[in-house]
């Protein structure tokens, strides 16, 4: 099942795509209803109709109480960034702000000339989960979805915590739609990031280092874990920040953030204006 967020007339409104039409639910996001004991035959249900090719994807879940990220989780990135291999996952936040929908503008900050892509599979909650061990945790997610952790270099490392780097409004890709986890690939998808055509990034995300459910098991034991929470799982090598030399987004450029099963964000790069 594929579920997302769209905007109609002021308003958003979760949806389930069904063939060449979306389905409206009823709730006015995925993440509300994330949030119904029942989610699963709700979004089975029926309710008024919309072409597919006429949505405006907001972001996946627009009020989630948490959006968590894993820094240096991809065997080729951990190397290339010359590091080595954590013993536990590296986390940092993101405010609900930084979020946009799979086709909107990424801001460009206008303090910074040094933006960076980072193409991520991200988790998507789908039960109140606390000290959740490993076995369990596939049974807390709801599925599956396409994020860009689009990061200020320069504003990341002025310190050694990451957030002030990552939580730029207005930045971060999530969508297109959720694929539930009973119809998401396997362990193994590939991911790619292009910017204007040209491939940046292209892995598989069986290089994780800490898969999905060890990220679950391990985050619900630090807090609790809430329907439409998100975990962005972290980015493969080939960043703009580890090229030589460096290379990052400018303004009117087009990225794609792509993985095998769970569709494409389609963003173009807009400066920020400082007036």
């Amino acid at each position: 099942m594929k579920l997302a967020t769209v905007r109609v007339d002021g308003r958003t409104v979760a949806v389930r795509i069904d063939g060449n039409d979306a389905v409206e639910l009823g709730v006015p996001d995925v993440g509300s209803l994330l949030r119904m004991p029942s989610w699963r035959s709700l979004a089975a249900g029926d309710g008024p109709r919309r072409p597919l090719d006429s949505l405006d994807y907001a972001p996946l879940v627009t009020n989630p109480d948490k959006v968590i990220c894993v820094g240096l989780n991809y065997r080729n990135h951990i190397l290339e960034m010359g590091r080595e291999l954590p013993e536990h996952p590296t986390l940092f936040a993101k405010f609900r702000s930084s979020l946009i929908g799979a086709n909107d503008e990424i801001v460009l900050p206008a303090v910074s000339a040094r933006v960076d892509w980072e193409a991520e599979l991200a988790v998507v909650i789908g039960a109140r989960a606390r000290h959740v061990s490993e076995a369990d945790a596939p049974g807390v997610i709801a599925g599956y979805a396409v994020l860009n952790d689009i990061s200020v270099r320069d504003y990341q490392n002025r310190t050694l915590q990451w957030l002030q780097g990552k939580t730029f409004e207005h930045s971060t890709p999530l969508g297109p739609w959720l694929v539930t986890s009973d119809e998401s690939p396997g362990p193994s998808r590939a991911i790619r990031c292009e910017v204007d055509g040209e491939i940046m990034q292209e892995a598989d995300t069986a290089d994780l280092v800490f898969s999905p459910s060890t990220l679950v098991a391990y985050i619900s034991r630090i807090v609790t874990l809430e329907p439409g929470d998100v975990i962005s799982t972290g980015t493969p090598g080939g960043v703009g920040h580890a090229r030589n030399p460096q290379r990052y987004l400018a303004d009117g450029e087009t990225v794609v953030t792509s993985i095998e099963g769970l569709g494409e964000c389609r963003n173009v790069c807009r400066k920020e204006r400082s007036d």
